[in-house]
């Protein structure tokens, strides 16, 4: 499972398409998307409704993957069509510092203004065995100082959603509300599993005039490994995955997603640390995250360069002078775990062929490989980099599946030690 984010846009259209669908409930929703090349006129014509602030003013608020919008006044209230354009254009590509991070607003959107009292919560979360719903009449921008009025309940894969199952959760409400939202709660629920959604977020929902149910605001999360399934629900190739806020893809990263694009082979990189010492070239998403997660585990976290699954983009990574150049030894991590259908060898004759374009600067850049590997044929995938070492100089120690894929991390950690142990001996004695 691979949960991505997407936009408020994107997840109160779905819920209103599929609740119809799923549920025979009309939600009142309306949403208009803005950014930088929306042409108001165009605008208009889709979403007619955008010229009847008489009766229903506006709603404008960034849809950029974050929170705390009010208090950085990125909330418009009350608006005429003309008074949301403005709003906007003051605001499109305005920096926000949100104190971890900081990019530049590239989306809106527009809503009608819902007056309202209550304030509910609605959270539908994925785990290991099912589906967390939780609920709370205590909606808002106090949710977290009410947690104990969030009340929970757990449905397992493919368990029936009845009434009985979800009537814990509005047992506290007045009688003649009670039936109206377990519904809306089923439906959502519906539309959660009918859409690979891994989360779907409301905080808060209330109730219109007409009693029906208006998400306030919304978070929505996708499996993106079930697009195969979904993706035509999800709106085919219109539904965007954005970036978090903030978040600029390097030339590698930007390279690496264009090849993960077009191909049904797995290939992620992340840059976690352009000046980091300790890189990866990985095959598979869950010794990824084993590699990770011991170089974390062993102190080192700080010096992990990227996060990813197999590229030979990652030579050119792990060998480019850092912002701070340094002349201080790297290490470089090749392999995974103990491969079921995979050729070893066939593998690593693509990882060798990278190593050799960029044998000068691998070892400019002090860089040593850790190799372990096992699987098909792994024998001779193994001896094959061994020779590579005698033949090129460059120092790679090999291991089989004899060896745990943990200790070479240790290996490789201990190693710039003893090189920053040898560098320093060096210095003093100059």
């Amino acid at each position: 499972m691979a949960r991505k984010k997407i936009r408020e846009y994107n997840s109160k259209t779905l819920l209103k398409t599929h609740m119809a669908r799923l549920a025979g409930l009309d939600l009142p929703i309306r949403v208009a998307q803005v950014k930088k090349d929306t042409n108001f006129g165009e605008l208009v014509g889709e979403h007619p409704w955008l010229t009847q602030v008489q009766a229903v003013p506006l709603v404008v608020k960034p849809d950029c993957l974050f929170g705390k919008r009010g208090k950085h006044d990125l909330v418009g209230l009350k608006l005429d069509l003309a008074g949301a354009e403005e709003f906007i254009s003051q605001r499109m590509g305005k920096v926000i510092d949100m104190g971890t991070v900081k990019g530049a607003i590239d989306c809106f959107i527009i809503e009608p203004f819902v007056p309202h009292e209550e304030e509910y919560y609605l959270c539908i979360q994925g785990t290991r065995t099912g589906a967390d719903i939780s609920f709370s009449e205590a909606g808002g921008m106090e949710i977290e100082d009410n947690w104990d009025l969030v009340r929970t309940i757990s449905v397992g894969v493919e368990e029936e959603l009845s009434g009985e199952r979800l009537a814990p959760l509005v047992a506290t409400l007045p009688l003649e509300v009670r039936p109206g939202l377990e519904a809306f709660i089923a439906g959502a629920y519906a539309v959660y599993t009918d859409l690979d959604f891994t989360l779907m977020e409301m905080n808060p929902f209330t109730l219109g005039p007409d009693g029906r149910p208006f998400p306030l605001d919304m978070r929505g999360e996708l499996d993106d490994t079930a697009s195969f399934r979904s993706a035509k629900k999800w709106g085919g190739e219109g539904l965007e995955f954005p970036l978090p806020f903030g978040r600029r893809l390097s030339a590698a990263e930007a390279a690496v997603a264009g090849m993960d694009e077009g191909t049904g082979a797995s290939l992620k990189l992340s840059i976690l640390n352009p000046a980091g010492r300790v890189w990866t070239m990985v095959a598979g998403g869950g010794a990824s995250v084993i590699y990770a997660d011991t170089v974390g585990d062993l102190g080192a976290a700080a010096e992990l360069g990227n996060y990813a699954e197999r590229t030979p983009t990652r030579c050119a990574c792990s060998t480019a002078p850092p912002p701070a150049p340094t002349a201080a030894a790297r290490a470089l991590l090749i392999g995974g775990g103990i491969a079921n259908f995979t050729d070893v060898a066939a593998t690593f004759r693509g990882i060798i062929a990278a190593i050799r374009e960029r044998e000068g600067a691998i070892r400019g850049a002090r860089l040593k490989l850790f190799v372990r590997r096992g699987g098909p044929n792994y024998k001779a995938g193994l001896e094959a980099m061994r020779k590579l070492g005698q033949e090129t100089g460059i120092d790679i120690e090999v291991y089989g599946p004899e060896t745990t894929m943990t200790s070479i991390c240790k290996r490789a950690i201990d190693h710039l030690a003893e090189a920053d142990a040898a560098d320093a001996k060096a210095s003093s004695a100059a």
